[in-house]
């Protein structure tokens, strides 16, 4: 692992180079580009890499604000801050996960776990309460409708756009760590599966203009998630420790409740029953019931503990698209079978 004392060396580019030093190099392609902020030459190109693009002024009653729309130049973006995020990795694995593993004295199946969970709980308290002040400050809370109304949401605030290109940096990076960190192949078939799953869902929200409903959807199950992985580690210190676990689950029937209330009010009702029922993609309009229900599919990201029944609320089908929104979210909730505890 990187930025970790050596007392063995490695031939240069080889893989075991690479693994134990894939941090250093991913530091030493940020701090490159970091440089060509200094010279006026390369500094347009640096600037490309750090900040997000398609930048527009948008006129407003008292003067003007900027926002943005998404671009081919966002994948540099992205790109810069996965190396990020592989760098951010590194540090909480190198000077607290291992740290307490040690004290733990865990097996090798659970030391692969306690990992995945740790990373994933520093990950989703951190999205939380990024996701939680972002809707916040642009008023998403107070005002439901805005999820729906004035759709395509083609123009974007800075924050949410930049919260977008985090969250695919940190679901791309977790491919190439499955590598870095030698997760065992009984492992990654699963991992893949929710990668996938969250990169797909993350993308959709924000390719077919739907950030708005997706920041609230993604606030409600990363939530769930961080006190699913922290009842997890609180398991592993001690395995008679099982408390969290059973919050774990209340909360887990409340915000599969809000979710799927919330979808089906967004896409079932609020866009089914707009005018622009037309697929442009010109004008970033995608209000068709394909897409519509392709992102309601985001409801199911669901992470249920293996062997346990999942919770399905009664629903009464209102109109067709809420009814296939309901289907497809425990279609994909039975497609993502969570990690067992231990």
């Amino acid at each position: 692992m990187a930025f970790r004392r050596r007392t063995k060396s490695y031939p240069l580019f080889s893989q075991e180079f690479v693994i134990h030093n894939h941090a250093d190099i991913g530091f030493c392609l940020v701090l490159c580009v970091l440089i060509g902020l200094m010279f006026e030459v390369t500094a347009k190109t640096a600037f490309l890499f750090i900040l997000p693009q398609y930048n527009i002024s948008v006129p407003t009653a008292d003067s003007e604000t900027v926002h943005y729309h998404y671009g081919p130049k966002d994948l540099v973006t992205i790109l810069f801050y996965i190396f990020i995020t592989i760098i951010l990795h590194a540090v909480v694995q190198e000077y607290i996960l291992d740290k307490i593993s040690k004290r733990l004295h865990l097996s090798k199946v659970k030391h692969s776990k306690f990992n995945e969970s740790g990373q994933l709980v520093v990950f989703h308290f951190t999205s939380v309460i990024w996701c939680f002040y972002v809707v916040v400050t642009e008023g998403y809370l107070t005002n439901p409708r805005s999820l729906w109304e004035d759709y395509p949401h083609v123009h974007l605030p800075f924050q949410v756009k930049f919260f977008y290109l985090c969250q695919l940096a940190y679901w791309l990076h977790a491919l190439p760590e499955l590598y870095f960190q030698k997760v065992r192949k009984e492992e990654i078939p699963r991992q893949l599966q929710y990668i996938c799953l969250y990169l797909v869902h993350i993308a959709g929200a924000y390719l077919l203009n739907l950030s708005r409903l997706g920041l609230i959807l993604l606030l409600l199950q990363y939530s769930t998630e961080f006190l699913f992985h922290m009842a997890r580690l609180f398991y592993f210190a001690d395995e008679n420790n099982e408390k969290l676990f059973s919050a774990w689950a209340a909360v887990f029937g409340i915000t599969r409740l809000f979710i799927l209330t919330l979808a089906v009010l967004a896409i079932g009702f609020g866009l089914a029953r707009m005018e622009n029922q037309a697929f442009d993609p010109e004008k970033g309009n995608f209000n068709t019931l394909f897409c519509s229900c392709g992102t309601g599919g985001n409801t199911g990201m669901s992470r249920v503990q293996s062997g346990e029944s999942q919770l399905h609320p009664d629903y009464q089908p209102g109109s067709s698209r809420g009814n296939l929104v309901f289907l497809l979210n425990w279609k994909w909730a039975d497609a993502l079978q969570g990690p067992e505890r231990n």
